[in-house]
């Protein structure tokens, strides 16, 4: 119980960094929180004790292949923002996320059918 409210207030000192960044001169710093490896270290801590260091291999390198889709969701906020509604932009950006996201799926599960 204890890991599960340190995981919590991990994900809300996050919010509160990005929310304190958005309203200062350096907002574009921003766009940098998400990408801090908060939910990184937890997932590769769990992976790391509970399977082989080949099984936290594949799991980095999934990690490295996982940017591209959040690569796509970045580049549709950046062609949309200035072209249609913000809700219209992130609707249509998650939206991107997802297919991309599941492009990268089924490529990786046929790249590496055990896992990796």
């Amino acid at each position: 119980m204890i890991s599960l409210t340190l995981k919590c207030l991990l994900g809300a000192l996050a919010v509160l960094v990005i929310a304190l960044l958005s309203r200062s001169r350096s907002f574009f710093i921003a766009g940098l929180v998400p990408l801090f490896p908060t939910f990184a270290l937890i997932a590769h801590y769990i992976v790391g004790t509970e399977r082989s260091p080949r099984d936290l291999q594949a799991t980095a390198l999934f990690g490295l292949w996982s940017l591209a889709p959040y690569a796509v969701y970045l580049f549709v906020v950046y062609w949309l923002s200035t072209r249609m509604p913000l809700a219209a932009t992130l609707v249509l950006a998650t939206g991107a996320w997802v297919v991309a996201a599941a492009i990268l799926l089924l490529a990786w599960y046929r790249a590496y059918p055990g896992g990796a």
